[in-house]
This record gives structure tokens, C-alpha cells and sequence, in this order.
């Protein structure tokens, strides 16, 4: 455990003597909820219809920021590794007495705490200044869910960030990636009103199945059954993500 303290407190150095970078991820998603949110539920006007219900966007869209949250935190901190390459820490730290995969847990432990700060201050400003209600009995869940969230989409971009080696090679990868998935998935829009193969592409997204759980948390839009299915499915594809990540770091030198 103390090695893994260790990476989490080398982690929150570099976050503190850069103040910028620190507000850019607290602040980023308020931005795209008092943005896109309020232009959205503007330009829809009575809200989504799903099923028998009618959700104002604001509210829908309110998971769909913490999963973006989420992933741009897992993509920020994957791209660490090229600074920890180019100046040597990152050789460096393969010296160490730590398993790779303590390794991998330090470097995410404080992102994802990160993470939960964000949470909250997104679930706060949407509540206050939106006015979406919320279900506050599970704020703990949602907390978890985000935690759970970012170190799954951390492990998966690890394993990008270690078999590639140029910077802007990453870059626009993720980048694309990042696109696909975001607009392949129920981000945006609830999946029961689009085109039936997007729809089939959607479900197999590891982002919907965040992005549905967050909403199932939050809202309380759909089903357990389902919440039950996509939390099942993003913990198995965050323990083969760490798992191959783990692998791929093991042949990174």
C-alpha cells in the first residue's frame, strides 16, 4: 500500500504546482452542462419523451457530463505517461520495488478522487442553478460509479499510451476514439429513438453502459434489471482492461 501512496502522492505534486490544469478538469464539465445543457433542453422545449415519462434534457443529460467528465479525466491521465517517457521518470519507476499493477493503481487513485470532486461539484450546480432533482440517497453510488468509471477508461487508454510512441499519434487516436464513442453511444439522446443499427452498436459501447447506470442513479431513468446488466458489463470491462493494461506495461520497456 505505501508504494501505491507513493505514485498517488507524487500524483497530487505535479496536480498542485499546476493550478491551470486543476481547474480545467473541475471546471470543464460545468461548462458543458450549463452550455449544451441549457442550449438543448432550450431547443427541445418540453423535454424528452421516454416511455411513459417526460425528462427535461437538462436532467438527461446531467450522466452523460459525468461520463465525459470521466473519460477525459481517464485520457488525461493516460497521456502522462508520454511526459514520464520523454524525461525518464517513467523507466524510472519500472526500477521500483512495486508491481506493475500497484503502479497503475497510484497513478489513477488520484484521478479518480479528482473525479469524485468533480461529481459533486457538476451534481451541485445542476441542482442549484438547474434545478434537476436528484436522488440524494444515492450520491455514494454515484460517487462509485464515477471512481469505477474513470479507472476502467484509465486502464483501457493505458494500454493505447503503452503501445504507442509518438505524442500526436496518441493524440488522434484518442481523440477519434473519443468522438466515435461519445455519439455511438445514449450520451446525447435516449437510444429508444434512433436508427435501429446504431442502437445495436450503442449497446455494446462500454460508455453507454456508464452513461445509462449514472442516469439509472441519478434520475432514476430505466430499470434495475438493466443497471443491474451494464454494471456487470463495465466491471468486466474494467478488470480486462487493467488486466491487459497490466500485461502491456509488463513489455513496455
Amino acid at each position: 500500500m505505501r508504494e501505491v501512496l507513493a505514485v498517488v502522492f507524487r500524483e497530487y505534486l505535479i496536480r498542485r504546482t499546476s493550478p491551470t490544469w486543476l481547474f480545467f478538469d473541475l471546471a470543464v464539465p460545468l461548462l458543458y452542462l450549463l452550455m449544451f445543457g441549457v442550449a438543448f433542453d432550450k431547443a427541445l422545449g418540453h423535454g424528452l419523451r421516454i416511455g411513459d415519462a417526460v425528462v427535461p434534457y437538462n436532467a438527461f443529460f446531467l450522466s452523460g457530463v459525468l461520463s465525459m467528465s470521466s473519460f477525459g479525466s481517464a485520457m488525461n491521465q493516460s497521456y502522462g505517461f508520454f511526459v514520464d517517457r520523454d524525461n525518464g521518470i517513467f523507466y524510472e519507476f519500472l526500477t521500483y520495488p512495486m508491481t506493475r499493477g500497484q503502479f497503475l493503481f497510484g497513478k489513477i487513485l488520484f484521478q479518480c478522487l479528482m473525479a469524485v470532486v468533480q461529481c459533486f461539484l457538476t451534481i451541485a450546480a445542476g441542482t442549484l442553478i438547474l434545478h434537476i432533482e436528484i436522488r440524494w440517497e444515492l450520491l455514494l453510488f454515484v460517487s462509485a460509479g464515477m471512481t469505477v468509471g474513470t479507472a476502467g477508461w484509465f486502464f483501457f487508454l493505458a494500454i493505447v499510451a503503452f503501445r504507442i510512441r509518438r505524442n500526436d499519434t496518441f493524440n488522434t487516436v484518442i481523440n477519434v476514439a473519443y468522438f466515435v464513442l461519445m455519439f455511438l453511444s445514449s450520451m446525447f439522446y435516449p437510444l429508444d429513438q434512433v436508427p435501429s443499427w446504431l442502437r445495436a452498436i450503442a449497446w455494446v459501447n462500454p460508455l453507454t453502459w456508464q452513461t445509462d447506470a449514472l442516469r439509472f442513479l441519478t434520475i432514476g431513468l430505466g430499470s434495475f434489471s438493466s443497471f443491474v446488466l451494464q454494471v456487470l458489463g463495465f466491471g468486466a470491462f474494467l478488470a480486462l482492461s487493467f488486466w491487459f493494461a497490466v500485461r502491456t506495461l509488463q513489455k513496455a520497456v
